[in-house]
């Protein structure tokens, strides 16, 4: 069977809410559809404050997509420390980071090209 298709508008929503859910900060959505060879449609990139933050967000995301969509990533790297951790929707990856990991990485300057729309925190 195979795998049924997600919308990436509600799919990109469901992750800014689980997100959100746990106070994630900064965050951003890379619109890749334009650049040549890029990976993915979108990027989702956001931080937290902590590995036990990282790991929560990762955690809300799963849990309202599943929920919401009944999809899962089809892949999750980087949980083990939770300095970053990128999560593979296949049209949509989100990474998320601890903010100096962000600082460092500065992957959003690697996809200049992209059309970057930041997302204001709720809280």
């Amino acid at each position: 069977m195979a795998k049924k298709t997600v919308n990436n508008d509600v799919l990109l929503a469901n992750i800014i809410k689980g997100i959100e859910e746990v106070k994630g900060n900064d965050i951003s959505i890379l619109d890749l559809r334009e650049i040549d060879a890029a990976v993915c449609d979108y990027f989702i990139v956001c931080n937290g404050n902590s590995n036990t933050q990282v790991n929560a967000i990762v955690g809300s995301i799963q849990k309202t997509v599943s929920k919401e969509l009944k999809d899962k990533p089809w892949h999750i790297e980087g949980t083990d420390n939770a300095e970053w951790v990128l999560m593979d929707y296949v049209h949509i990856v989100v990474h998320v980071f601890q903010k100096h990991i962000r600082e460092y990485y500065n992957i959003e300057s690697l996809w200049g090209d992209a059309k970057i729309t930041t997302i204001e925190n709720k809280y």
